[in-house]
């Protein structure tokens, strides 16, 4: 591929080169940086194409550097600003996400009109797990050429690039357009402007939010690894006295000859205790043995503790970065094909929800955070696609959900509903939206197969519509091969019809993907109006989990903050959820 490009380091060629490219409905955007990370690297290049005119331009002329302050404040630089914050021309980037941090970070704007080709290929692979989506991957799919990325890894920090590095930056911003022209028509014929424009959108917001990090308490996050490690140590103790019994073998001292991280070894204990094991020990299996096996319950609670030092221990400490004294999680868009976000070094998401960690997060001196998240949005979404009268009306009373359910399923007055009544039902109530079947159920619930079955029939015979709507998401996926959520996101199945193993996973999964991939798209959604909204004022996005979004403000505006995030949130909701009210938003 033969390209013209032009390399531009000082002041009056960059105002030329803004010139010529400033007419252009779409522009190819790149960067090229000597780290990973903005705030430990240098923006080095800044690459903006139109598919002719290739402009390359010499960060470290216009005063750049790991010190952002210079280039953030150079007036020779605002050709470029303003051309980066332009509305008029589309920007197209490849994992736009990391383009537009180290811009926002250095050069102190927010590109304007993304067009993310990363997540486009996303999309219209629709789940299709062995397709790959780096910008080589892409460009060979698509377009049927070979992309070559070597220079990929050069050394960027170099005071004079090599002809070939700087060749290399220039063609990545020079393809951008073609493959946005192909990756478009592909986008228009598969119905997913929708759900493009929600991803292209929510660029920003989650570059910001990456930047912004989330203050982390250090010296409570090594207080709560002390407890939990103490935990540990006393459970672990009371276990393996609780396993003696079941150990053929003990050891010359009389204690047990057990490791506790030994799934065979703690099995054979509890098997020779006469505990009836299921098939797999996971928790959520032997969860209905804890009641009536205290040694499983114990288990249970050593398991706790040790993922918790595992995957919460001091480790998390070291992604602190030192300039801002906050952690800075890789939130990945699509990070499951439902369109839900995942979350990565460390991940934010699966930090414990108790008190005991959520203590640790907390906001510096002199500001406040503010937490909301959607009431059962999932199961609004799934009364709204239904149109289930019963569902709706459940809702819509303002009455306990969960309660009412298990008043329908007992046979008995609500006001009757005992709390273990109440915790089944909540389980009842989210297992369906997963596409829980019977046996499932009946593991969950220590439910014998018959009776887990007359719950289920009794349930779906309370809401008939809802069960309608369950069986028309499972049959569409295996005739069509795909199922679609509001935004028109598209999830596509490969299964063996000869196997029932594998139909049946597909069908649980079709009634679960357009419900859950939903509540992703009113996520993003509330996302980027919430960033729109913040503008001018001190609140800033620090973190979010699934249904639940995390503020950062200044501790005067706290309930000026909580107001307008959870207006925000709720015309999000509104835009895909037309039956339903979207309930509370509850604030911390």
């Amino acid at each position: 591929m033969e390209i013209y490009f032009e390399l531009v380091s000082d002041p009056a060629g960059l105002v030329r080169a803004c010139e010529e490219l400033k007419g252009a409905a779409v522009l190819g955007f790149d960067v090229e940086t000597t780290e990973l990370d903005p705030y430990r690297g240098e923006l080095r290049l800044l690459q903006l194409s139109d598919g002719a005119k290739t402009k390359v331009v010499d960060m470290r002329a216009f005063g750049g550097g790991e010190d952002p302050t210079a280039s953030r404040a150079n007036p020779d630089l605002a050709p470029l600003r303003d051309l980066l914050t332009s509305k008029k021309q589309i920007k197209v980037a490849h994992n736009a996400k990391f383009d537009a941090k180290w811009t926002l970070y250095h050069l102190g704007v927010e590109t304007a009109n993304i067009y993310d080709t990363y997540l486009a290929s996303q999309l219209i692979a629709a789940g299709e797990g062995e397709r790959r989506h780096g910008l080589a991957d892409v460009v060979q799919f698509f377009l049927g050429r070979t992309l070559d990325k070597s220079q990929q890894v050069s050394d960027w920090s170099a005071n004079e690039l090599s002809q070939s590095q700087v060749e290399y930056a220039a063609k990545d911003a020079a393809i951008m357009p073609e493959v946005y022209a192909k990756l478009q028509e592909r986008i228009v014929g598969d119905g997913l402007e929708r759900a493009l424009a929600l991803e292209n959108e929510c660029v920003i917001p989650v570059s910001a939010m990456e930047l912004n990090g989330f203050y982390l308490d250090v010296s409570r996050w090594r207080e709560q690894l002390k407890k939990v490690e103490a935990i540990q140590r006393r459970t672990g103790d009371e276990l393996q006295s609780m396993l003696a019994g079941g150990v053929a073998q003990a050891s010359l001292f009389g204690g047990t000859q057990i490791n506790l991280d030994s799934p065979q070894q703690v099995n054979d204990a509890l098997e020779g205790l006469g505990i009836p094991l299921p098939n797999s020990t996971r928790a959520w299996e032997l969860q209905p043995l804890a009641d009536g096996y205290p040694v499983v319950a114990k288990l249970l609670e050593y398991r706790a503790a040790a993922k918790s030092i595992s995957s919460f221990g001091e480790n998390i400490l070291e992604f602190i970065e030192p300039k801002t004294g906050r952690v800075h999680a890789d939130f990945r868009q699509i990070g499951a094909p439902t369109g839900r976000f995942s979350c990565s070094k460390p991940n934010l998401q699966q930090i414990p929800h108790t008190e005991e960690y959520r203590r640790c997060f907390r906001a510096p001196e002199g500001k406040a955070l503010v937490i909301a998240d959607y009431s059962q949005i999932e199961l609004r979404i799934l009364a709204d696609f239904s149109g289930d009268e019963n569902f709706i009306n459940a809702f819509a009373s303002g009455r306990d959900f969960h309660a009412a359910t298990a008043a329908q399923v007992f046979g008995i007055d609500e006001k009757d509903v005992t709390p273990d009544q109440r915790s089944f039902a909540k389980r009842l109530n989210f297992g369906v939206v997963y596409g829980i079947g019977a046996s499932r159920f009946a593991m969950m619930t220590g439910l014998t197969q018959t009776e887990a079955e007359n719950t289920l029939r009794r349930y779906f015979a309370t809401y008939p519509k809802m069960d309608e709507w369950l069986r028309n998401a499972a049959k569409t996926a295996i005739e069509t091969g795909s199922i679609r959520t509001a935004s028109g996101r598209m999830a596509k199945f490969r299964f063996d019809s000869a196997d029932r193993a594998s139909v049946a996973a597909t069908q649980r999964y079709a009634k679960n993907m357009p419900i859950q991939g939903t509540s992703a798209d009113i996520l993003k959604r509330a996302l980027r109006l919430l960033h729109d909204d913040s503008m001018g004022t001190s609140a800033r996005l620090v973190n979010i989990v699934h249904d639940e979004i995390v503020l950062e403000c200044d501790a005067t505006e706290a309930e000026a903050t909580a107001s307008m995030l959870s207006a925000a949130m709720v015309r999000a909701a509104e835009e895909f959820v037309k039956q339903v009210d979207q309930g509370r938003c509850s604030h911390l």
